[in-house]
């Protein structure tokens, strides 16, 4: 038995936020996010899992993509990191003019959305990538 052993026995393991019995935000092996928080190494790590979870969910559901620029690639999975792989797939009409490779429409698409209300200046960055090809 070690250290990590006993605490992994007496806090157990989760993987969702919930509130431990004095009331504190806590997760993992009894991370208490309300008063430790993360540092940037963890918050990186999450964030590099994060893309690659984006990332594959865009290429198992639209392998289509793979055959798109970096720039114009990126765009769908910051789209799928931000709402998820289903928030994407709703995107019909600007998926359709990507794969037909009609920029101007996917970008015309991302800004009619209510995700573009509701995101502002994100969805204009991502309508500008995809409309020139180049990382904004």
């Amino acid at each position: 038995m070690t250290l990590r052993d006993q605490l992994i026995r007496d806090e157990g393991i989760r993987l969702k936020p919930y509130r431990d019995q004095v009331g504190k935000l806590t997760i993992g092996v009894g991370r208490n996010l309300d008063d430790v928080g993360l540092n940037r190494d963890e918050v990186e790590l999450m964030l590099t899992n994060d893309i690659e979870r984006a990332s594959a969910d865009v290429a198992a559901r639209l392998p289509w993509a793979g055959a798109l620029s970096l720039p114009r690639a990126a765009v769908l999975v910051n789209l799928a990191f931000n709402m998820g792989i289903g928030g994407l797939m709703s995107f019909r009409k600007m998926l359709q003019a990507l794969q037909d490779e009609q920029w101007e429409t996917a970008a015309a698409e991302l800004l009619a959305s209510t995700y573009a209300e509701q995101v502002g200046p994100r969805a204009h960055r991502l309508a500008l990538q995809l409309r020139t090809d180049t990382w904004v």
